[in-house]
């Protein structure tokens, strides 16, 4: 029996993730680990899930997201985001295990003014994109079998998003002030669980742009959100001024996503098809 192994099982894409592939394999064994289940910063714990009973495909959702909290704990982050890979990486290569790791649009620093692809050179602005940056380029250079998934703006069941701190405030009545000058690519966990099952099965490598197809500003976003809700509520757009934070937001962090949708032979979901699949199902 083959064998699926999900770090980060208990995050918001980690949970998904593990979901649809209980579904979707069909006789595969579906395993999820987290901290402090596995130490994927810990030699000799990445050892133990390997030696054991190696898995087929290891999916590591495992990473530090704390995009402002990175800026002062750097060393924790980078830990995480690159040693962790570069160690799972390292054991994947000694079994021939195929190893998904999800990346992040981070590693651009969003100057670019169209959607950025594969091949852009990358340019992370904060350390959360440094981290995640050395992490891609330890699996890409370690792991024989690799495939790397960058994505953007992501939202789902079981973890902190945008889109339900947004119905939240409005339900309990707040004056919204939402960003109208950063643009990205929304990405619902459903959409991005399916691709990614499809992608390494049907034998990707390398490293792909997975997003909602299209694009809007957080803003549009939120608005979106509300009116399928049928939440009505005082929203207004301003600048990103307006909110300073550690970590620089990209302005541009759209994801160019043509590379996965060719060779999946057809268009991933618009941003705003995943938005109505979380909130109306």
């Amino acid at each position: 029996m083959k064998r699926c192994v999900i770090l980060g099982h208990r995050g918001m894409l980690g949970s998904c993730l593990r979901g649809h592939v209980q579904g979707a394999a069909a006789g595969w064994k579906v395993d999820g680990y987290d901290y402090p289940e596995i130490d994927i910063t810990d030699a000799d714990s990445v050892a133990g899930l390997f030696d054991k009973e190696p898995p087929d495909i290891l999916l590591n959702c495992a990473a530090w997201t704390d995009v402002d909290g990175a800026e002062s704990h750097v060393e924790e982050a980078f830990r995480v985001n690159s040693v962790g890979p570069e160690l799972l990486s390292h054991a994947a290569r000694r079994t021939g295990a195929i190893l998904v790791h999800v990346s992040t649009d981070f590693v651009f620093d969003g100057a670019k003014k169209s959607p950025y692809v594969e091949d852009d050179p990358p340019a992370p602005a904060t350390a959360y994109g440094k981290s995640k940056l050395a992490g891609e380029l330890a699996v890409a250079s370690i792991a024989a079998h690799h495939l790397i998934v960058r994505t953007a703006w992501l939202y789902g069941p079981g973890g902190r998003n945008f889109v339900d701190t947004i119905l939240q405030a409005a339900r309990e009545g707040r004056d919204l002030k939402v960003v109208d000058d950063q643009r990205g690519s929304p990405t619902f966990t459903g959409m991005l669980s399916r691709t990614i099952w499809r992608l390494v099965t049907a034998g990707a490598r390398g490293t792909y742009h997975v997003a909602g197809r299209g694009a809007c500003t957080w803003y549009e976003l939120a608005c979106s959100a509300l009116e399928l809700a049928g939440i009505e509520a005082d929203i207004t757009p301003v600048g990103t001024s307006e909110f300073p934070r550690p970590a620089p937001r990209p302005p541009n962090s759209v994801l160019d996503c043509s590379k996965a949708e060719a060779f999946l032979g057809g268009k991933l979901p618009g941003w705003q098809e995943g938005l109505r699949e979380y909130l109306i199902g």
